[in-house]
């Protein structure tokens, strides 16, 4: 079943996605700055967590707000 959804719900639900993935990045990046010296690979892990993360935000940041942000590169 499919449920129609206005634009401004839409918006909504994106800026939530957004706040989110901005969450789950921070403590990604956390979590890699503590395990550094102690864990080498749990931190390459969580840096490839954080990285996917950034990744979500610069697609939902074109989205909200389109040519606003540069390629990274």
């Amino acid at each position: 079943m499919t449920d129609v959804v206005d634009s401004d719900e839409l918006l909504r639900r994106i800026q939530r996605a957004r706040a989110c993935a901005l969450q789950e990045e921070r403590a990604w990046q956390t979590r890699s700055e503590e395990l550094t010296a102690t864990d080498p690979q749990g931190a390459r892990d969580a840096t490839v967590r954080r990285m996917s993360y950034e990744a979500v935000l610069t697609v939902l940041d074109e989205i909200l707000t389109p040519g606003r942000h540069t390629a990274r590169g």
